[in-house]
């Protein structure tokens, strides 16, 4: 069980004030700011909002998956041979943040297999 205390030191605050998990990977960094009409890059929004401590936790702990998941890895191998390693580690970042909101949320325990299936 994740302590409410626990949520206010490292910047979350209550998760319920974010009401979608996009919101979520929003705020942690993990989704990019572009945007489009048409197909065409229009602009860029704000890339400094968020928490850049999470964004750095949520590549660390990436990193980690990748070396130490054969699932996570198998997710970033498929990715990198689309994109170059930044996209493929923010790919896995994006999906680790994802699953911490659900954790954080429902309060339930993390599975790897519902993660990359």
């Amino acid at each position: 069980m994740v302590s409410q205390w626990n949520l206010h030191s490292i910047g979350i605050g209550n998760i319920e004030r974010f009401k979608k998990v996009g919101n979520f990977t929003s705020y942690c960094r993990c989704v990019g700011s572009e945007k489009l009409s048409n197909g065409k890059k229009k602009g860029r929004g704000n890339t400094k909002n968020g928490n850049k401590y999470l964004s750095w936790a949520f590549v660390e702990a990436a990193n980690f998956a990748i070396r130490f998941n054969d699932q996570a890895k198998r997710f970033y191998q498929r990715k990198l041979t689309k994109r170059n390693r930044v996209v493929a580690i923010k790919a896995v970042a994006h999906k680790l943040a994802r699953a911490c909101y659900h954790v954080m949320r429902d309060q339930v325990p993390f599975d790897s297999a519902k993660l990359f299936s």
